[in-house]
């Protein structure tokens, strides 16, 4: 069975997060899995006969899964209200250390198809437990990661922005954009940024054509952006380009990788980090 993981600090960015994943999941008919992880203080680490003392750990392991319950109980409530179609099964579970480990073991254990977190946020637990990770999930995921900004409001996805380089990788993980796309027949526009009129046009041609010829998925549609910068092209797209999600690839040691980072702070839009060489099926 698919997994949705909604990693969350309990902050009001997390919330609806998890709000955001709950739609998805009813539309993929997939189930969702909430974490919390727990971060052990640095003195405990930094210094061999410093302890954290274990009943501390069993308060806070306890506090957050009353959070996590009450969290569950919420989603579930509103799954009460919705009408008849898919109901995800929502379970969850609290880790103690690093969150970026922690989720990445998650994903790794259970099978988890897509994470989904909210970009900002401050936690409850501020002493142990840590807030918004989204630059070091981008810079370390090997999963697809969905950032949905603070105060962004679910609505059903009709066209997705498909940000690349024309690296010939990115066909295959457009093949897998598509998988997701056909849950709610939407448009994929694949978006290049030109600093220079007409600079990559052969490229952009033999793109396409392969686009063309090796995914199969109907709604494609291509715009390239003029702009003085890759930043500034991305960025004028959220704002200005009617879309309900946007989708970039992270590689390592790419020059695109650091517009996914600053992107992910300042997007109006849900942003869909994927790794480099994806080519599984999205959900």
């Amino acid at each position: 069975m698919k997994t949705i993981l909604v990693p969350t600090d309990f902050s009001p960015s997390a919330t609806n997060a998890a709000n955001y994943a709950l739609e998805v999941a009813r539309k993929v008919k997939a189930n969702i899995k909430l974490c919390n992880a727990i971060k052990v203080p640095e003195e405990a680490v930094m210094a061999a006969q410093v302890v954290w003392p274990m009943p501390d750990a069993d308060d806070l392991k306890d506090k957050s899964d009353a959070e996590l319950n009450y969290l569950v109980t919420t989603l579930e409530r509103q799954l009460d209200n919705q009408e008849e179609g898919f109901r995800p099964h929502i379970h969850h579970t609290t880790g103690f250390g690093d969150v970026t480990d922690f989720v990445r073991n998650l994903v790794s254990d259970d099978d988890v198809n897509l994470v989904v977190m909210g970009m900002s946020g401050a936690n409850v637990f501020s002493r142990f437990a840590l807030g918004s990770n989204s630059r070091e999930l981008i810079s370390k995921a090997g999963f697809p990661l969905l950032l949905v900004p603070k105060a962004y409001k679910y609505r059903p996805i009709k066209k997705i922005a498909f940000a690349t380089d024309l690296s010939e990788a990115d066909i295959d993980i457009l093949q897998s954009l598509a998988g997701f796309a056909r849950y709610y027949n939407a448009e994929i526009l694949i978006s290049h940024v030109l600093q220079v009129p007409d600079q990559d046009q052969k490229l952009i041609d033999s793109f396409l054509s392969d686009v063309t010829c090796k995914v199969d998925y109907p709604n494609i549609y291509y715009r390239s952006l003029q702009s003085t910068g890759v930043n500034e092209g991305l960025q004028w797209l959220t704002e200005n380009g009617i879309i309900d999600m946007i989708v970039m690839v992270h590689r390592n040691n790419s020059f695109f990788n650091s517009h996914s980072q600053k992107l992910a702070v300042n997007t109006k839009v849900p942003l869909m980090v994927l790794p480099g060489e994806f080519n599984k099926f999205l959900l």
